[in-house]
């Protein structure tokens, strides 16, 4: 397939400060391997006699290694997700996969040994100044202890993930990856059709979903099935580990409490009008007479604009300047030094997302780069969460990465900043309140469509530790149901779109990750308010709190920005200022001339 030429065509990325080659990778390994081998058989049974210095010293050496294991493991999925066709660079990735899993078991008897030391113990210990550096990351793991198995179930856990979950996801990810969608006679990658539901004209916006509905539609019987096993290995291995919910080990990692979780659902599906008011007025603005689900992202007026790549980079990186110096010095080493890809490639993953590597090295952005201004608040987002990763790594390898709840706080911020700096350069309420209704846009799908995800996941989670195998038919009526309750009757959904949960790779590589999301984005609108109203030292608290990485817990980060993420009431703060955008909508749409079309 001819792939689509763009000013971001030659932006690919250098893996060169990870390995100069696969086979460096592979002798990396076959001494790693070696390395942890020994470090098991010098310090397995001892870690509840360790004194302070000493368990230091052994957590020093032991996240070395994690590092080096994590350097493999960044560079074989970075490697094919630019070309997930490419069978050499898949079976690479299932080497390391398999090699990283042996490692695993090699050294889960750090983490499992203690959680067995006893809660006085670990008090007397974590006063210590030399596990200043791990204090937090112990805290974490010794709160695991109820759910930690033995050294050697663990092990065969580690161990059968290979060829479970993982391989299952592998081969969801390959499956999207090959699959094209053919819309008058040219097939087309999944980026490149569902960008198509941003045209402006409503003929390309229905040929795109129908096209897509009919490529998920010969892939449903693979989809359903890998599906129905990802739900059931999740049950399996929540039984396991003693789990009284499906979403409970996902709350443990994100290091929130379950009400803090149910607290946000309920704000957010308790103002589930928000999102119907702002597509009942879309639907004015678009002289539609029923907004159909695949004009929901349709523009309000012909978009004529496109960012070429300097363009876009420029953009950010002033917006990113504005707020803080060091931001854009950061970010500028991204292009800089070749960390980006941004290509239309055969094969290449779809979507974007930032790889926070291992702390030796830094971050790398994968973006499907189609020059929109949708595509520029991407790179926005994505350079957001890869200058938190980058400050991070001063954190090491066991306190660089951050919660998912927390770890979407830089990247939509980094949004809006951009968002706020486009805003500014619009010259008639025509321009300001177009580029207003895709931002509304993308937050209603970041917020509601999040939570209303997050309520497809309940469902069908418990239909499958309830009731056995879901059918495609259940898979799609559960998605029908919780989807068309976000709407609040605003958006008449097709039949079409009953299969459109197939598609979405949260749902099997991170079940109940969907969340975090909208808990992110509520964050940052209530943290942006804050900036606005009080901007003196906001910004330099900001990249401290970016700097520590995951070295505390998110509540108690967030108080350095005067945030209580503990107080239900806090979701409401991002919800009125979802609110306050639907009113400024509202009224430029009262102000501009936008003439009404019928896409």
């Amino acid at each position: 397939m001819a792939q689509r030429t763009n000013s971001a065509n030659t932006v690919q990325w250098e893996l060169g400060d990870l390995y100069a080659t696969p086979d460096a990778l592979r002798a990396d390994m076959e001494a790693l391997q070696a390395d942890a081998e020994a470090f098991a058989d010098a310090h397995r049974g001892q870690i509840a006699d360790c004194e302070a210095p000493a368990l230091a010293e052994l957590l020093d050496t032991y996240e070395t290694l994690l590092d080096r294991a994590g350097r493999a493991h960044a560079y074989a999925f970075l490697r094919w997700a630019t070309n997930t066709g490419d069978e050499k660079r898949g079976a690479l990735l299932q080497h390391v996969r398999e090699q990283y899993a042996q490692l695993q078991q090699q050294l889960l008897f750090v983490e499992v040994e203690w959680t067995r030391v006893d809660d006085e113990r670990v008090a007397q210990l974590l006063e210590h100044d030399a596990l200043a550096p791990y204090t937090h990351y112990l805290e974490v793991e010794h709160a695991r202890a109820d759910h930690v198995l033995t050294e050697r179930e663990e092990q065969v856990l580690s161990e059968k993930n290979v060829t479970g979950h993982s391989a299952w996801t592998r081969f969801f990810d390959e499956t999207l990856g090959d699959q094209r969608y053919t819309v008058d006679g040219e097939a087309l990658s999944q980026q490149e059709i569902l960008s198509n539901l941003y045209e402006p004209d409503r003929d390309t916006r229905r040929t795109a979903a129908l096209a897509f509905t009919d490529g998920l539609t010969e892939l449903q019987r693979p989809l359903t099935f890998v599906f129905n096993t990802v739900l059931a290995d999740k049950a399996s291995t929540d039984r396991l580990r003693d789990y009284d919910h499906w979403l409970q080990s996902r709350n443990e990692s994100n290091q929130v409490e379950h009400e803090m979780v149910e607290a946000l659902i309920d704000a957010v599906t308790g103002r589930y009008d928000l999102a119907g008011r702002f597509y009942r007025l879309k639907k004015k603005l678009l002289g539609l007479d029923t907004l159909y689900d695949y004009d929901r992202y349709a523009p309000i007026q012909e978009a004529t604009t496109t960012y070429e790549w300097d363009r876009a980079r420029s953009l950010v990186l002033d917006a990113y300047g504005t707020f803080h110096p060091r931001m854009a010095d950061v970010a500028r080493r991204f292009f800089k030094e070749n960390w980006i890809d941004a290509a239309l490639s055969e094969g290449k993953r779809s979507g974007a997302f930032s790889h926070s590597t291992v702390p030796s090295a830094h971050p790398y952005v994968l973006l499907n780069y189609t020059e929109r201004a949708r595509d520029v608040q991407t790179l926005a987002h994505e350079l957001g969460h890869g200058v938190h990763q980058y400050l991070a790594r001063g954190q090491g390898a066991l306190q660089q990465s951050t919660p998912l709840t927390t770890a979407e706080t830089a990247s939509v911020f980094g949004e809006m900043l951009v968002f706020q700096e486009l805003m500014q350069t619009q010259d008639t309420p025509e321009d300001e309140l177009a580029l207003l209704i895709s931002k509304i846009d993308d937050t209603m799908a970041t917020v509601f469509r999040q939570v209303a995800m997050n309520r497809f996941e309940d469902r069908i989670h418990t239909h499958r530790r309830t009731e056995g195998e879901l059918s495609a038919d259940d898979f799609s009526a559960h998605w029908m149901e919780t989807q068309r309750a976000m709407f609040d009757g605003s958006v008449t959904l097709g039949d079409h779109y009953r299969h459109w949960w197939s598609y979405i790779p949260h749902f099997l590589h991170t079940p109940g990750y969907v969340y975090a999301y909208a808990f992110g984005e509520l964050l940052v609108l209530a943290l942006h308010a804050r900036y606005q109203d009080a901007p003196d030292g906001f910004a330099d608290r900001y990249l401290s709190v970016l700097e520590a990485g995951g070295s505390e817990w998110p509540h108690r980060l967030m108080e350095r920005m005067g945030v209580d993420l503990t107080n239900p009431a806090f979701w409401e703060e991002g919800l009125r200022e979802i609110e306050a955008l639907i009113d400024r909508a509202e009224s430029l749409a009262e102000s501009a001339s936008t003439p009404a079309h019928a896409g």
